[in-house]
């Protein structure tokens, strides 16, 4: 994540959530978000819970699953799945491109506001958009230039 204010907006949208439902503000829900925040890329929830015990902080699986669950459900998180395996998750930000590899799956992402622009004014009427998820799949450089 990139500053103090953005990690504090998103620990004020989580606490503004979980209050809202009347559930508990854990130190492992907090310790969960800022890790997840701290992932630099699409990531399964088995990968955060490893990184989170290589910190030496212990906390179950479940808990880790159920969290994910709830950082998606506040919007701070995204889930998305590229048809390769399971899910991944993402910190939800700015609406943005993910180019997939059918070779070798490495997942990029474009921003690019122009396409941005264009996808938000097809919207249907009676219809608000909060986010969208554009894939393209193809051949990434690196796979396309070992084939020659």
């Amino acid at each position: 994540m990139s500053n103090n204010h953005d990690i504090e907006n998103i620990e004020n949208a989580l606490v503004a959530f979980i209050s809202e439902r009347g559930l508990r503000k854990t130190p492992e829900r907090f310790a969960i978000l800022h890790k997840a925040l701290e992932m630099n890329s699409h990531f399964e929830v088995d990968a955060l819970h490893a990184a989170i015990e290589n910190d030496g902080y212990h906390v179950s699986r479940a808990t880790v699953y159920n969290t994910v669950e709830l950082l998606e459900e506040a919007g701070i998180l995204r889930k998305l799945s590229f048809g390769h395996n399971s899910s991944v998750y993402e910190v939800n930000r700015d609406n943005h491109i993910h180019l997939i590899c059918k070779k070798c799956g490495k997942i990029s992402e474009v921003e690019n506001p122009g396409i941005v622009a264009n996808l938000m004014r097809l919207k249907p009427e009676a219809f608000t958009p909060e986010s969208f998820d554009v894939k393209i799949y193809g051949i990434c450089s690196e796979c396309s230039d070992s084939n020659e």
